[in-house]
């Protein structure tokens, strides 16, 4: 396994959604947005996914993903490669499930606590429409890409 940085394995958690890039059966890129339920120093990263869509077909066609995120406002981020396995809803530990009810708990209240703020947003609060998750994406981590440009990252 791949050893994480502890600043890596924060700045991680502290994101609300990351980009994940999967590859179709015809080698063309497709990315989403997924939320991690949690990350490791050891470089295993958790994902539930809402839906079984062309993320789930393309990770039962080739493992490789690469997972994306950055803060524009520090100009910083971060590429993690590596490949997936998927974990199907039924087999999930009551824990994995509690993890991403913080997750959409603590999103909410962010929104609520902006929105009471006069800060512009969506004027619903979408993460109560979401769906239960149907399945986990497990990833082990190969590479990182330190993505903030080199004359910057001193």
């Amino acid at each position: 396994m791949y050893s994480l940085k502890e600043e890596i394995v924060d700045f991680f958690h502290k994101q609300g959604c990351v980009v994940v890039a999967t590859l179709d059966g015809s080698g063309y890129t497709h990315t989403s947005c997924k939320g991690i339920v949690d990350i490791d120093k050891n470089g295993r990263i958790y994902l539930l996914d809402l839906y079984k869509g062309k993320t789930f077909r393309n990770l039962k066609h080739n493992p490789k993903v690469s997972i994306t995120a950055f803060d524009e406002h520090k100009f910083i981020g971060y590429c993690l490669k590596g490949t997936a396995s998927i974990a199907e809803s039924d087999t999930l530990e009551p824990r994995i499930y509690g993890l991403w009810e913080n997750k959409i708990t603590n999103r909410l209240t962010a929104r609520l606590i902006r929105n009471i703020r006069g800060e512009k947003g969506h004027h619903r609060h979408p993460e109560v429409l979401l769906p239960k998750p149907k399945y986990l994406i497990v990833m082990e981590v190969k590479k990182v890409v330190d993505l903030t440009p080199r004359h910057i990252n001193i």
